[in-house]
C-alpha cells in the first residue's frame, strides 16, 4: 500500500509558473516509477510526465515539452513537477502515480493514484 498526496494547485494566470509536489507514504518510495496525470471536465484522463526510481528515464507528453518538468527526492519520498509558461489549456485536476514500473504508468495503467489538485490557468 502506497499513500499518495498532491499540493500545490491554484489559480494562476496564462504564462505563469507552478510547482506540485507528491508526497508518498506506506512502502519504499524509490522503488517506484512515479507520473502526473490530468483530467479536464468532459476530458479523458491524460499522462503528462513519468520518472523512473533513479531518475535516469524521463517521459514527457508533447503537449508540456519544454514547458514542464519533472523531478524527485527519494530523501524526502516526493517527486514535483515544475510547470512553467502556463495556458488556458492546461487546466485540468492533476493527480499523481506511482508503478510498479516505467510501462504500467506511461500506459496510464499506475499501481497507486494521488486524490489530485486543481490547476486552473486564466487567460
Amino acid at each position: 500500500q502506497v499513500q499518495l498526496v498532491e499540493s500545490g494547485g491554484g489559480l494562476v494566470q496564462a504564462g505563469g509558473s507552478l510547482r506540485l509536489s507528491c508526497a508518498a507514504s506506506g512502502r519504499t518510495f524509490s522503488s517506484y516509477t512515479m507520473g502526473w496525470f490530468r483530467q479536464a471536465p468532459g476530458k479523458e484522463r491524460e499522462f503528462v510526465a513519468a520518472i523512473d526510481w533513479n531518475g535516469g528515464g524521463i517521459y514527457y507528453a508533447d503537449s508540456v515539452k519544454g514547458r514542464f518538468t519533472i523531478s524527485r527526492d527519494n530523501a524526502k519520498n516526493t517527486v514535483y513537477l515544475q510547470m512553467n509558461s502556463l495556458k488556458p489549456e492546461d487546466t485540468a485536476v492533476y493527480y499523481c502515480a506511482a508503478g510498479r514500473n516505467t510501462i504500467v504508468v506511461v500506459t496510464g495503467a499506475p499501481d497507486y493514484w494521488g486524490q489530485g489538485t486543481q490547476v486552473t490557468v486564466s487567460s
